[in-house]
């Protein structure tokens, strides 16, 4: 019978980003040298209303630190200088509901000309 090994985490942070919490977590190889997880957890709902976590994972190992980081900055820094570190989607977001807010019917148009405002007596 084999036994699981018990996967001892070293050290830990996480980043809640809205609906999703990304958790970036240090782990040892059975030969005792670390290496990282990246699990991006996203709370979703199932069809009865349940809640349930979606969970995406990567491994990084020490050998990779480098180039990825490399690639990391080089792509993020990429989006800021064509985009800026403004977040549009939601600035958008905001501005089509404030659209659609004021085009809905909740409003009834009125053409205050047509108000008869004489006094009945």
């Amino acid at each position: 019978m084999s036994e699981k090994r018990e996967i001892e985490e070293i050290f830990s942070k996480s980043l809640r980003a809205g609906r999703r919490t990304y958790f970036f977590d240090v782990r040892s190889t059975r030969a005792g040298d670390y290496y990282m997880t990246i699990t991006e957890s996203k709370r979703d709902f199932n069809e009865d209303g349940t809640p349930y976590y979606k969970k995406h994972k990567i491994y990084l190992y020490k050998e990779d630190f480098k180039n990825f980081k490399d690639n990391l900055d080089e792509v993020t820094n990429y989006i800021f200088e064509q985009k800026g570190e403004e977040i549009i989607s939601n600035s958008e977001n905001k501005l089509e509901k404030t659209k659609e807010k004021a085009s809905s019917s909740d409003f009834t148009e009125v053409n205050l000309d047509e108000i008869d405002t004489t006094e009945e007596s």
